[in-house]
């Protein structure tokens, strides 16, 4: 396949990122969603300021918005509040610890951003509602 074929493919790199970056979220805020007290214990372990509320947000942040990254639906929403997430998630539990802690939290914090920039793609909901 030339150089030209492979262009055609460009438009998979999207769908394939947010089908990644989608499940991961969607199966974390499931989880969350359904031990939320154990989330609320250790967001205040943790010291994060009304970890009650906050728990529940995290967890529908991550639940619906892996939804929305999932179906490349108002993309840049979700993944700007997937990665500040991330951002805080890093920040809280991983600072200081070693590197393979938390490299799937980097992973999901740049390919967040990279979908924020990028946008939806040419298979999304986005795009059929002309709004990528």
């Amino acid at each position: 396949m030339n150089f030209q074929g492979m262009k055609k493919l460009n438009d998979l790199a999207p769908l394939l990122l947010r089908i990644g970056v989608g499940v991961i979220f969607i199966v974390a805020g499931w989880g969350k969603l359904n031990g939320i007290e154990g989330v609320q214990g250790f967001f205040g372990d943790l010291g994060i300021p009304l970890p009650g509320l906050m728990a529940w947000v995290v967890a529908i942040v991550e639940f619906f918005g892996g939804l929305m990254v999932l179906l490349g639906a108002y993309i840049r929403i979700p993944a700007m509040l997937l990665a500040f997430t991330m951002v805080v998630a890093i920040l809280t539990t991983k600072l200081g610890g070693e590197f393979s802690a938390a490299r799937l939290d980097i992973m999901l914090l740049l390919t967040t951003l990279a979908l924020f920039f990028l946008g939806s793609g040419k298979y999304s909901v986005d795009d059929k509602l002309d709004r990528s």
